[in-house]
């Protein structure tokens, strides 16, 4: 049985939710300082998708313009990165993070290096393989009993009672 093309995503909020199908072979890792400052995070991981392909099914992305040249799309509400894509082309590139099955689509490089943290390449050799709960009961079981975030799988409406709050 092969591997199915499509891949559903969406924002923590479960606002804005998205299907992507047959992504294309360019899943990677940015450090550019626009990228980081984007995500607030060391770097992003993206894959891209041709524009007609690529499916909104609930809501929409607001997006800003980092450049005159790049718009970055993510939720209004709850602020999760979803999306860069050039203004002028016909490809979204998807933040593989947004995706239910991350996993799935794993970087097969790296590029804008230049912004890329001193401190990355020793990540690997840091301490700690304790799970959340593991090395912190009394705040994973509260954030377990007050858990808002979408589940990995599309809904016919969320949060269960069919609103936002």
């Amino acid at each position: 049985m092969s591997e199915p093309t499509a891949f559903s995503g969406g924002c923590q909020c479960g606002a804005v939710r998205f299907c992507a199908h047959d992504l294309n072979d360019d899943a990677h890792i940015c450090h550019c300082r626009m990228c980081q400052k984007a995500v607030a995070n060391a770097f992003i991981s993206l894959v891209s998708v041709d524009t007609d392909r690529l499916e909104w099914t609930r809501g929409a992305a607001t997006e800003f313009f980092s450049s005159a040249k790049t718009a970055r799309g993510f939720c209004a509400r709850c602020g999760t990165p979803l999306y860069m894509r050039d203004t002028d082309g016909t490809k979204v590139f998807l933040t593989i993070g947004a995706f239910d099955e991350p996993d799935r689509v794993p970087p097969r490089r790296q590029v804008g290096n230049e912004g890329r943290r001193a401190w990355f390449a020793s990540l690997h050799a840091l301490p700690g393989n304790a799970t959340t709960e593991e090395a912190w009961p009394e705040g994973a079981a509260a954030i377990k009993a007050s858990n808002r975030q979408h589940p990995d799988h599309d809904t016919e409406f969320w949060p269960p009672e069919g609103r936002i709050e």
